[in-house]
């Protein structure tokens, strides 16, 4: 029997595992209402724990438990330790590990999105809508991308990494307190991590990490300079328990586009664009490729070259940056998607841009025109007439 225990072990983590999976799944609204904000709490009591150094805690965690693994290896075999037994609790360790990270983190993946925090509607779009956007968010890259520095060559030189990861809880903090927006609310003091190993990830394409169990959120160094601010702003919107992709880079825009730095704004608004104009490319329709050429015809030189350096990166690294598929595919309400980070954009282009340009005019009222007054249902009511010069 003690042959088994690590496996009985393991398998009980894995059950209470299993029961706050099922419980996130069964309860979303209540997970929504309580747990982000409990787990935002202890994310900025473990950003200001693991803020104290300057490592990341979790890379030397990882490595700390690959050694203790070799050595129990090591000691399994010189001692002639049962392989079964040492391998259980090698699973049961891993299965503890997990159920610590879902119930300090993983649940976040059932809270509403982030879309209802903002009040942002989704709703359908067409492709000259997704054009539009496309156009604004163009547009305004183009304006701050001659603001920023560039070096000879004319690419991008932006800040060392330690002033921008500095810069990042400005966009938080305006999202909070001038924009009423309390989900963006948290530990922004404790800036963003430089990813050890930087080579590794850069190989595979991974831009930054965040992990819950120590809160830190993490970018890798190496990445283009005009993904740095927003790669920034996502890793920490992971730490405010935004928790997916979507939801997490349409953050990164959002409280990159109000950041006083203007690194952080331009590369908000670049993201933004290639979101929008790769939704394009990848909705393979005629009218979206016509479009898509179009909206890349009007790019200027510091953008088209901002553009290449990033694509470059991504093409050598093996990774696929923001160039996520384009889904086409209807829901069971007839809403087309060319993405779900193009969703959001496109929306909120459409709420915040769009309808608050369009006025409406209309004549002032006036009680005596009766086209103006609706008297139907009323007894005995009579059309009033405009008084008579001099009289009452």
């Amino acid at each position: 029997m003690k042959y088994w225990r690590g496996y009985l072990t393991a398998f009980i983590f894995a059950v209470i595992t299993w029961a706050l999976i099922q419980f996130g799944q069964q309860f979303t609204s209540l997970v929504d209402m309580v747990y982000p904000y409990v787990i935002r709490t202890m994310q900025n009591m473990l950003a200001q724990w693991s803020g104290s150094v300057d490592f990341v805690v979790w890379q030397m965690l990882v490595m700390a438990l690959v050694v203790i693994g070799l050595a129990t290896a090591v000691l399994m075999i010189v001692l002639k330790w049962n392989p079964i037994q040492w391998f259980g609790w090698v699973l049961a360790a891993a299965s503890c590990v997990y159920m610590i990270y879902t119930l300090v983190f993983g649940l976040n993946y059932f809270a509403g999105p982030l879309a209802e925090d903002i009040r942002l509607e989704i709703g359908a779009y067409n492709v000259q809508e997704l054009t539009e956007a496309a156009e604004y968010y163009r547009d305004r890259a183009i304006e701050l991308s001659t603001q920023v520095n560039r070096d000879a060559s004319g690419n991008v030189d932006f800040a060392d990494f330690d002033t921008l990861a500095s810069q990042t809880g400005d966009g938080f903090h305006k999202m909070t307190y001038d924009y009423s927006y309390p989900v963006f609310a948290g530990e922004t003091t404790m800036p963003v991590k430089k990813l050890a190993w930087s080579d590794w990830f850069s190989s595979r394409g991974i831009t930054g990490i965040t992990v819950g169990i120590t809160g830190e959120s993490c970018v890798n160094p190496d990445i283009p300079d005009i993904l740095l601010p927003f790669s920034m702003s996502h890793e920490m919107a992971h730490r405010m328990c935004i928790y997916t992709e979507e939801d997490a880079n349409f953050a990164a825009f959002l409280t990159g586009s109000v950041n006083e730095s203007v690194e952080y704004q331009y590369s908000a608004y670049f993201m933004a664009y290639r979101y929008c104009y790769m939704a394009l490319v990848n909705a393979n329709t005629t009218e979206a490729s016509n479009a898509a050429a179009r909206v890349n015809s009007r790019v200027t030189d510091e953008l088209y070259q901002d553009m290449s350096h990033y694509n470059k990166f991504f093409s050598t690294s093996g990774g696929s940056g923001a160039a996520a598929a384009t889904n086409l595919t209807p829901d069971e309400n007839g809403f087309v998607s060319y993405g779900k980070v193009a969703d959001l954009l496109v929306s909120w282009h459409i709420q915040q841009i769009v309808l608050p340009s369009i006025v409406v005019e209309e004549d002032p009222f006036d009680p005596y025109d009766s086209t103006q007054v609706d008297l139907s249902g009323i007894v005995n009511a009579k059309t009033p007439t405009a008084p008579t010069e001099g009289g009452e």
